[in-house]
């Protein structure tokens, strides 16, 4: 219990029921379990009129209303202090009711644990004839100041619930918690059989929105434990309180390796672009290596930012990358530095003062053709063969020619002979430059796992695997 936070919770309002009445004034005291860390007290515009009774009796009146923020205002605030957080009051579900109330009606979805401390004192403190935050006060010593007012309630709230915590020797607060609904953390239009579903293992996980359509794809290592972490913590923002609203459904799809989840997860994101899927944009390359041909003959290789217009031969994230390969083409092959455009993508034939005559066309133009040949010609073709969801079965990936071909799944008493059989075993995905860097860093770190033609000379002519090698990391 030590370990948990609590918002303690006092409100008054311009009548007794949440949906017709609206709060006047709010105190939120944080308590660590130890001591206050925190607080927040305002009056709160109603944006109606205060009943002369509630006047009455807190002593709020419009004049002092007038000028404070309406709720809307302070919703962020508010939230961003409850979440995560334990929610105790003095009859709690009267304060709860109105603060979960006036969120939905800014816009924010919240649910929370309660604690009331009514409740807690009859078990913990048995015996009193009323248990009133006033009358309970003046029974246990506790001061109470500014009564039926947010904060001066607030107060004696928080010094009440840390008697309370000090009394509390077998455990009643810490069994009133565990009591409430252990839902209340999902999405409020989720239903709670779609979360219970989800495995602890590697995959692909999709929200769907009202209309089933698909507005998040992820990847996790343990399905479970990622998708949790869409519901929890203290960060809250608007944007965020959106999203939770909008998922009405979760589906999921298991995956042998993290790699495995990856690919299917940018493969997923590019077919169906979910609204709430923003991270990739940042992975798309922005840079090319293009050639092309003046009117003179002469070709030139470029390098420059993408177009939708032009083909590239590669593709580079940043401008250095594309310069870089393009200054070792040139020094490789021999290739007159005229020809070679940095960081400009549109043709002309502006040199700078050089007398040195100009090269003969077809010499020249046959080195550019060598240069893209040997670039293209070192796209290899391969295979990573890996562990399966079972184990009965292995997890294959094929690459052609330096592009993502296809994964899949194949029996585990499978062998192959040839790298390219293993494209008769996989689904076809769109490839892209992303895609290719995760393969390649993969075969990188784990080359044991790579199966292509320079492998197959030094294996047998058969090829498989069994558990071990895959405990090993081949």
């Amino acid at each position: 219990m030590k370990e948990t936070e609590y918002a303690i919770v006092d409100i008054e309002t311009t009548g007794g029921n949440a949906s017709g009445s609206r709060i006047t004034e709010i105190a939120i005291i944080i308590h660590n379990g130890i001591n206050i860390i925190d607080r927040f007290e305002t009056l709160v515009n109603p944006q109606k009129e205060i009943p002369a009774p509630i006047f009455a009796l807190t002593g709020i009146n419009n004049q002092m209303v007038r000028n404070a923020p309406i709720f809307d205002d302070i919703a962020e605030q508010v939230l961003e202090m409850l979440t995560d957080r334990i929610f105790v009051a003095h009859n709690v579900n009267f304060d709860y009711s109105f603060v979960r109330h006036e969120l939905e009606k800014a816009g924010f979805i919240w649910k929370a644990r309660k604690l009331c401390t009514v409740r807690a004192a009859r078990k913990i403190r048995p015996g009193f004839k009323s248990y009133s935050l006033g009358k309970l006060c003046q029974s246990l010593d506790i001061p109470l100041k500014n009564q039926h007012r947010a904060g001066g309630d607030a107060d004696a709230t928080a010094l009440l619930f840390s008697r309370l915590l000090e009394w509390d020797t077998v455990g009643h607060l810490q069994k009133m918690v565990k009591n409430t609904a252990l839902d209340q953390r999902l999405p409020p239009n989720l239903p709670p059989e779609d979360f219970d579903a989800l495995p602890e293992k590697p995959g692909v996980y999709y929200f769907y929105n009202q209309l089933n359509k698909v507005v998040y794809v992820g990847k996790a290592i343990n399905l479970k434990k990622r998708v949790t972490s869409h519901f929890s913590g203290h960060k809250i923002t608007p944007q965020r309180q959106y999203f939770l609203r909008d998922i009405y459904a979760i589906s999921f799809e298991v995956c042998a390796t993290e790699l495995m989840a990856l690919l299917l997860e940018c493969a997923e994101i590019k077919k169906l672009w979910p609204v709430y899927n923003r991270a990739l944009k940042r992975f798309e390359p922005k840079y090319g290596l293009y050639q092309y041909e003046a009117r003179s003959g002469y070709k030139y290789l470029v390098t420059g930012k993408l177009s939708k217009f032009q083909t590239c031969i590669e593709h580079f994230n940043t401008v250095h990358e594309g310069i870089n390969m393009l200054i070792s083409l040139k020094q490789e092959f021999e290739i007159d530095n005229r020809f070679c455009k940095y960081g400009i993508t549109t043709a002309g034939e502006i040199f700078p003062d050089d007398d040195t005559p100009l090269p003969e066309v077809q010499a020249h133009n046959k080195k550019i053709e060598n240069a893209i040949e040997h670039l293209l010609g070192n796209r290899a073709s391969f295979a990573i063969i890996d562990k399966g969801r079972s184990a009965t079965e292995r997890s294959c990936i094929w690459v052609e020619n330096g592009h993502f071909y296809g994964m899949g799944y194949v029996a585990s008493d499978i062998g192959f002979t040839e790298p390219s059989e293993v494209k008769e075993y996989v689904t076809p995905y769109k490839s892209n430059h992303y895609i290719m860097q995760l393969i390649n860093g993969y075969a990188q770190k784990y080359p044991g796992k790579v199966f292509n033609k320079k492998r197959k000379k030094k294996d047998s002519e058969h090829i498989s695997f069994d558990e071990s090698d895959f405990i090993h990391g081949l």
